[in-house]
């Protein structure tokens, strides 16, 4: 069975609440749910995690590294643009990862086009609301071993 972390960063336990013009109306425990809902029939496990805190994030990737997870979906949310640290510990991972965002971040301020923790990632998806989330599953989920991603 394979078993996929979903990371969430600061502020989007506010999902529904903050700026749904940008974000949308569902909230976190909605987008889980989806996400449920989705592998329902498939062999896969998930872990939900949100946290405002840096420190806590780097910890939580390093569980997945040591826990037998076969993959994260990232959405750092403003850590992407500033942490080194959460960078890092994806790349020290060595595990295949998404990162994830609701928005576009290319069509918004300049501070939000540069990410830091892409590089370590397989690849980015950006733009597509939580619908990016099921890409990110679907890809983790389906990847081959050995595909020369990360």
């Amino acid at each position: 069975m394979k078993k996929i972390a979903i990371i969430n960063g600061p502020n989007l336990d506010r999902l529904g609440k903050r700026e749904p013009g940008i974000y949308g109306k569902e909230s976190l425990a909605d987008l889980e749910e989806i996400l449920r809902k989705h592998v329902d029939a498939m062999e896969v496990e998930l872990r939900f995690i949100q946290s405002s805190h840096e420190g806590e994030i780097v910890e939580r990737i390093a569980e997945c590294a040591d826990g037998g997870f076969s993959g994260i979906i990232i959405n750092a949310g403003a850590y992407t643009h500033t942490s080194i640290a959460i960078r890092d510990a994806l790349a020290g991972a060595n595990l295949p990862c998404v990162e994830v965002h609701i928005s576009n971040i290319y069509a918004r301020e300049d501070f939000r086009k540069r990410s830091y923790t892409a590089a370590a990632c397989s690849g980015v998806i950006s733009g597509l609301g939580l619908h990016g989330y099921i890409g990110a599953l679907d890809y983790l989920v389906h990847r081959t071993p050995g595909s020369g991603t990360r």
